[in-house]
């Protein structure tokens, strides 16, 4: 077994996107990300890589695509306003079906907001964030390890489906320190081949990877294509963590996920749903009430898209669901969705919202507060 190694989240991704054979990074510096940044610079150059600090986010969002284009796994990073400017690249990377990473150390918003850890990036990850249809893969980790751990796996994902993929993972969680067993380097011969790329072309015309199609038509008929490849994501990549009351969280991905038989667990008095920094404050909540003699489960979608709709319904039930998150209320909606899947003729769960913008985290203490008032009523 590998030995664990004490290491920053920004830190982790990076050191896990060279070791999952990130060829090229293109950044510029912003709070709370600038580790990744300083990182890369260093380690990239050490192994002969691609470094290049952009003259900015919308540079940097380009050179990524170009880099992919010419066949080298490729990524960004930033933190919310900075992504914010990426946006116009990313609907043409997804366009295009251009594979790439894009980290987002999340912080207060809107505008320049603060630099304090935050979730109200959500909307603009998990409905595209730029103009046009598309999605892109959203990950969402809640520790060190995870960060590694997806940022290895999104560069696989981002082959596998010609998709931009997003981790997603607010400024605690890049700034915290833990410890955590790094995945192994992958040589040349580990990564996949790309058939389309600039110069080895085989199902394109060469040197013609575009998203721009002037015919109505071709261009609904690409997007249609596209959205299969999303429905095959839903069915295989979808993937969240469940905590029955009394018990640790268990993983459950791929089909099991649409249904919940994975999950376990006894009957509940309440679901908490929240990811990242929220779900770590929602377990310590979790068990401060269990000791209170409340039955708590606790659902983290790992993909905030695709998001675990029909899991949290089945889990849920008719019991409420108390939403915790570092927004004023954008999680929320996507759970109040999965209520339309309940059965037919189950009484759908009462949503409640636990939330707080610009930089605040809630503490255990709030959310079991909360969880008294929401099951004593």
């Amino acid at each position: 077994m590998s030995d664990k190694v004490l290491m920053k989240g920004n830190d982790a991704i990076g050191e896990a996107a060279i070791r999952a054979g990130c060829g090229a990074y293109f950044g510029y510096p912003i709070t709370p990300q600038n580790e990744i940044t300083s990182y890369m610079a260093k380690h990239m150059l050490d192994k002969g890589r691609i470094f290049i600090q952009a003259e900015s986010e919308i540079a940097a969002i380009v050179m990524v695509y170009g880099a992919s284009c010419a066949g080298i796994r490729a990524m960004t990073s930033s933190s919310s306003p900075g992504v914010s400017l990426k946006q116009e690249g990313m609907s043409y990377a997804a366009g295009a079906d251009v594979p790439l990473v894009l980290v987002n150390i999340v912080r207060g918003g809107p505008g320049l907001g603060s630099i304090a850890p935050s979730q109200a990036d959500y909307f603009q990850s998990t409905r595209g964030g730029g103009h046009g249809d598309y999605y892109c893969i959203v990950l969402a980790p809640k520790s060190v390890q995870e960060t590694a751990d997806f940022t290895y796996e999104a560069f696989d994902l981002a082959d596998t489906y010609r998709s931009p993929v997003i981790i997603q993972a607010d400024g605690l969680i890049g700034q915290m320190m833990e410890a955590l067993v790094l995945p192994p380097h992958k040589s040349p011969e580990d990564l996949p081949r790309r058939s389309w790329v600039v110069g080895n072309m085989e199902d394109r015309a060469a040197r013609h990877i575009t998203s721009i199609h002037l015919v109505p038509e071709d261009l609904e008929a690409v997007t249609r294509e596209r959205f299969k490849r999303y429905d095959e994501i839903k069915a295989v990549e979808t993937r969240y963590e469940y905590a029955a009351p009394g018990m640790e969280g268990t993983i459950v991905s791929g089909s099991a996920a649409f249904d919940g038989s994975a999950a376990g667990g006894g009957e509940t008095d309440i679901t908490l749903a929240a990811y990242g920094t929220c779900a770590r404050v929602c377990l310590g909540a979790k068990q401060l009430a269990e000791k209170a003699g409340i039955r708590v489960g606790l659902f983290r979608p790992i993909t905030l898209w695709p998001f675990p709709y029909r899991a949290l319904a089945r889990i849920a039930g008719e019991k409420p669901i108390l939403t915790v998150e570092m927004s004023l209320g954008q999680m929320v909606e996507d759970v109040k969705l999965a209520t339309l899947e309940a059965p037919e003729g189950a009484k759908r769960p009462a949503v409640h919202l636990l939330g707080h913008s610009g930089g605040v985290i809630p503490t255990e203490e709030e959310v079991c507060s909360e969880i008294v008032k929401i099951c004593k009523t």
